[in-house]
């Protein structure tokens, strides 16, 4: 049984390799940028809007919301990368249904790179915010001799991000693909319905953390400002 899609190569030239996590995750990506063109193509603003667009406003004002509650007032400025992010996790896990495809989120590359971008979104959008200046001041706080720990604390979070959303993927695919193979078709179907509710927890849960990530720096920078 395979562990990770990682696994099955299907070019490799050098150092150069197209296995089958590439492929999902770059056909995923796709698939979110054409749909979000055919859905957002013919919004109105009027009082009678499609049922598209219906959903598509609960989805946002849900985001929306989600990020205002950790912590970021400013939602504007985070919607686009949060809501992406989840975006991407929940379609990539909701897919799972389909019987040739893999989560690419079972692989530990998927989930170290989506940990390393938060890793980068928390002092990008701290320094969009505050300043450079008053982001590095975070680091010495209260006293320089806290420096290295804070870079510690920074890596240890991005670890935590990318182990936590491989095991809890990787764990539920190789589940399923050991009922299968030993219990009739049924018991499979029903763990499938319970995999897609536990991957679209973790897509929730992945993505309220960074949120708190993300706030958190904001509101140490916001004190930085006003002492």
């Amino acid at each position: 049984m395979r562990i990770s899609p990682d696994e099955i190569v299907f070019f490799e030239y050098g150092f150069v390799k197209i296995n089958f996590t590439i492929v999902t995750t770059w056909a995923l990506m796709l698939f979110m940028v054409i749909g979000s063109f055919v859905i957002t193509r013919k919004l109105v603003i009027e009082t009678k809007i499609s049922r598209w667009q219906s959903i598509l406003e609960m989805i946002l004002i849900g985001i929306k919301g989600q990020i205002e509650e950790v912590g970021l007032h400013k939602s504007k400025s985070y919607i686009g990368f949060l809501g992406t992010l989840f975006l991407f996790l929940f379609i990539s896990n909701l897919l799972a249904v389909l019987p040739v495809y893999e989560p690419p989120t079972s692989s530990l590359s998927t989930t170290a790179a989506l940990a390393v971008s938060v890793f980068f979104a928390v002092p990008v959008f701290n320094i969009m915010e505050h300043g450079i200046l008053n982001y590095l001041k975070s680091y010495v706080k209260p006293i320089p001799i806290m420096l290295p720990f804070h870079i510690i604390s920074e890596f240890s979070r991005t670890l935590a991000l990318a182990v936590r959303l491989f095991g809890n993927m990787m764990s539920g695919v190789i589940i399923l693909g050991i009922l299968i193979t030993i219990t009739p078709l049924v018991f499979p179907i029903v763990m499938t319905a319970f995999g897609l509710l536990t991957g679209s927890v973790q897509s929730y849960i992945f993505t309220i953390l960074a949120s708190v990530f993300i706030a958190a720096a904001a509101n140490e920078g916001e004190k930085d400002i006003g002492s």
